[in-house]
Formats: C-alpha cells, sequence, structure tokens
C-alpha cells in the first residue's frame, strides 16, 4: 500500500466534501452550531462508511434482482447516515433550532460522501491511471455527493418542519423523510447502474434542481430570531 497514494485518495475524498460543507455552514451564519459538533457528524457519517460495506456486501448476497439491491443498498447507507447525525448530535440539547436538523445531516452526509469518494479513487491511482482517477472524481464531486446530500437534507427538512411540533408527529416526519430520501437514493442508483451513460445529463440535472429547491426551502425554514427549543426524540 502506497502512503502518497493513499493520501491523495484521501485528499481527493474530503477535500471536495469540506468544499460543499463550508457551502452549508453558510447557511447557518445566525445561529452557528459548536464546532466540535459539527466535526463529530462528519467524522460519523465517515465510520458508517466502514459499516455499510460489509453490510452491502451480505444485502447483495441475500437478493438476485437489481431493484432490491439497490433498495437495499439505499436504506443502509440513509440509515447510517441519519443514526450518524442522530447519535452525535440530535438526541442532544445543541439541536435548539429548526436549521440544526438540515446542518447536522448534511454534515453526516458529507462525512460518508468524503470516505467513499476517497475509496473510489483509491484503484485508479493505486493503478497509475490518473484520466480516470480525475474523471471520477469530478462525477463523485457533481453527482453522487449531491445526491448524499440531498438525501440526507431530505431527511433534515422532515424534522425541521416538525420541529414544533408533538413527539409523536416529529417520528412521523422522520420516518417519512427516511422513506423519501432511500426512495430518492435507490432511483438514482437503478439510473445511474442500469441506464448508463444515456441517463447521466438528465439524472444530474435533477439532482441540481432538487439541490436548488432544497436551498429555497432552507432559506424558508431559517428563522434566527424565532424562539430557541431543546427537544429529543
Amino acid at each position: 500500500m502506497n502512503p502518497g497514494v493513499l493520501l491523495i485518495a484521501f485528499l481527493g475524498g474530503v477535500c471536495p466534501a469540506f468544499i460543499w460543507l463550508f457551502f452549508w455552514l453558510l447557511e447557518d451564519r445566525a445561529h452557528p452550531e459548536p464546532k466540535r459538533y459539527i466535526i463529530l457528524s462528519f467524522i460519523g457519517g465517515m465510520l458508517g462508511v466502514l459499516l455499510a460495506l460489509p453490510a452491502e456486501q451480505y444485502t447483495a448476497g441475500l437478493f438476485s434482482n437489481s431493484i432490491s439491491i439497490f433498495l437495499s443498498w439505499a436504506a443502509i447507507e440513509e440509515l447510517l447516515k441519519f443514526g450518524a447525525a442522530y447519535f452525535v448530535a440530535l438526541r442532544f440539547a445543541v439541536y435548539d433550532e429548526p436549521l440544526d436538523a438540515i446542518i447536522y445531516l448534511v454534515t453526516a452526509a458529507l462525512g460518508f460522501s468524503a470516505l467513499e469518494n476517497a475509496l473510489f479513487l483509491w484503484t485508479p491511482l493505486a493503478q497509475g491511471d490518473v484520466v480516470r482517477a480525475l474523471v471520477t472524481e469530478d462525477l463523485r464531486f457533481m453527482g453522487a455527493t449531491l445526491l448524499h446530500t440531498l438525501a440526507s437534507v431530505t431527511i433534515g427538512m422532515s424534522l425541521a418542519l416538525s420541529f414544533h411540533k408533538s413527539a409523536a408527529v416529529r417520528k412521523r416526519f422522520a420516518l417519512c423523510g427516511v422513506i423519501l430520501a432511500i426512495s430518492l437514493h435507490t432511483l438514482f442508483n437503478f439510473f445511474i447502474l442500469q441506464q448508463g451513460a444515456s441517463a447521466t445529463f438528465w439524472i444530474f440535472l435533477c439532482i441540481w434542481i432538487g439541490i436548488v429547491a432544497a436551498l429555497l426551502m432552507t432559506e424558508r425554514i431559517k428563522n434566527p430570531y424565532g424562539e430557541r427549543k431543546t427537544i429529543t426524540f
């Protein structure tokens, strides 16, 4: 194992994620989250990859059709990202305003994406195929990273919209958000892996439209001067 290649692959995965994270943190300038919770959420997302890999290998052996495999992979990844944000931040007093749910879910998603992208870069770099590594980096930066962000922000918005409601309602909203995130992720996997290059442009376009819509919705959710409270699930 070449330490130099390993470092380049790691930085190639982490640096783009940091760029997106910096962008999303700008949405929370009024009441920025404690740095240690952001860092821990990011690391928690990265650790989720280490759990996802064996789980996805196991489920791939359980199903014979692609839809079931894609659905199981999407469910594993979305639940792990949500779990990272929940166990690190969302069950503590630091979660005290609606926007926090989006910030922590996005942070965990970008941590997950960072390590996943680094692993995708590792193979072509180890083989000396720099061109393929650059193409992989570009596609991951523009596509998969945004998919992870969009799926997780869907859950974050569900939590944010139910922030001031009862615990029972918040749980229902959370469940709906998770189901929607898994559905989006499954559709992405299916069209990218089954339809190939012919569908890439339209899929990426839909993801970008989704991200723009998410940002517009985030602006509606933000309430810097509203009442702050602490909730738990």
